[in-house]
C-alpha cells in the first residue's frame, strides 16, 4: 500500500491520529522536500512519529518515482506531505504510476493553506482561482499572474497567492557545467511579492493598460499558517511592501468584492488606514 499522508502546517503534532498510524506501520516513509516546509525540521518529525524519514527532492519524485514505489505492492509505504497532499501541490503522478503498477494507494488528508488561509478573515467560497508568483530574474520576469488576480477581482473574487520556493535549485551556470552544486533556499516574502507587482502596475500604468490592481488595493499577508506564531497583516499593496512577516512561509490574498463581515474581520489585523478608502458598492459590498 503506498500512504500519502497530509501533515498539516504548523509542526509535527499536526499530522492526524490516523496519519500517524499509518506512518508507524510503514516499511519506508519519505518526506516530500521541496513544496513546501513546516516550522520543525526532519528530526524532529522523526522523533515524533518514531520512524526514520527519506528527504524526497524534486529529482527523486518526478524523475525517479520508482524508488518510492519498490515493493510497495507487498509492503506499505508513506509519502509525506506539507498540508495536504492535493491541496496547494498535488501528486496525482505519483497516484498514477502506482495505480499502472497495480499498487494500492491511500490517501490521508488534512489542513493546508487553501482552507487555512479562511483564518485572515475572508470568506472561502469568495476565493476565485489561485496563483502562483515565481522569483523575477534578469532575463525573466513573467506576469501571467497578474492577469489572473485581475480576472478574479473583476468577478469580485479573492486571490491566494503562492510564493515562491526555492529549495535545492541549481544556478543556469552550474546546471550547464553539470555541477550539482545548489543554491541557499530561498522563501518569497509577502514584501517582495507586494512589490514584484507594483513593478507590474507602474509598468501597465506607464503603457497605458487597464488597471485591475493597483498599489491601494487591499491585500492580506499571512506567515507561517497554523504555527504558533503565525502572522496576519492587513494593509494595501504598497504597506505591504515595508509589512516584515519574519520566517517563512508567506501567502499574499489580493482581496475582491468584500461582504461587511470580511471588512469587520481584516480590521482585527490590518495596518494603520489600510480600509479608509474603501467604497462601497451595494450595502453589502465594499472594494478597493
Amino acid at each position: 500500500m503506498l500512504y500519502l499522508v497530509g501533515l498539516g502546517l504548523g509542526d509535527a503534532t499536526d499530522i492526524t491520529v490516523k496519519g500517524l498510524a499509518a506512518v508507524r506501520g510503514c516499511s519506508r516513509v519519505y518526506l516530500e522536500a521541496y513544496t513546501s516546509i513546516l516550522t520543525v525540521g526532519k528530526e524532529a518529525l522523526e522523533e515524533y512519529y518514531g520512524m526514520p524519514l527519506i528527504l524526497a527532492d524534486r529529482d527523486l519524485v518526478e524523475q525517479q518515482a520508482d524508488e518510492i514505489l519498490k515493493d510497495a505492492d507487498v509492503t506499505d509505504v508513506a509519502f509525506l506531505v506539507v498540508g495536504d497532499p492535493f491541496g496547494a501541490t498535488t501528486h496525482s503522478d505519483l497516484v498514477l504510476r502506482a495505480v499502472h503498477a497495480g499498487i494500492p494507494y491511500k490517501v490521508i488528508h488534512n489542513a493546508s493553506i487553501m482552507n487555512a488561509v479562511g483564518c485572515c478573515g475572508l470568506q472561502l467560497y469568495n476565493f476565485g482561482e489561485t496563483v502562483s508568483l515565481v522569483f523575477w530574474t534578469e532575463t525573466w520576469k513573467p506576469e501571467s499572474f497578474y492577469d489572473k488576480i485581475c480576472k478574479n477581482r473583476k468577478a469580485g473574487q479573492h486571490t491566494l497567492c503562492l510564493l515562491d520556493i526555492k529549495v535545492k535549485e541549481q544556478s543556469i551556470e552550474n546546471m550547464m557545467r553539470g555541477k550539482k552544486i545548489f543554491e541557499p533556499p530561498r522563501f518569497m516574502t509577502v514584501g517582495q511579492a507586494a512589490d514584484q507587482l507594483i513593478q507590474i502596475i507602474e509598468r501597465r500604468r506607464e503603457e497605458g493598460g487597464e488597471l485591475g490592481v493597483t498599489e491601494d488595493t487591499v491585500c492580506v499577508g499571512v506567515a507561517r499558517l497554523g504555527a504558533d506564531d503565525q502572522l496576519i497583516r492587513t494593509g494595501t499593496l504598497r504597506q505591504l511592501v515595508s509589512c516584515d512577516l519574519g520566517e517563512p512561509l508567506h501567502s499574499l490574498v489580493v482581496t475582491g468584492h468584500l461582504h461587511p463581515l470580511e471588512v469587520d474581520m481584516l480590521r482585527i489585523n490590518a495596518e494603520p488606514d489600510a480600509l479608509k478608502d474603501l467604497k462601497s458598492i451595494d450595502s453589502s459590498t465594499f472594494c478597493s
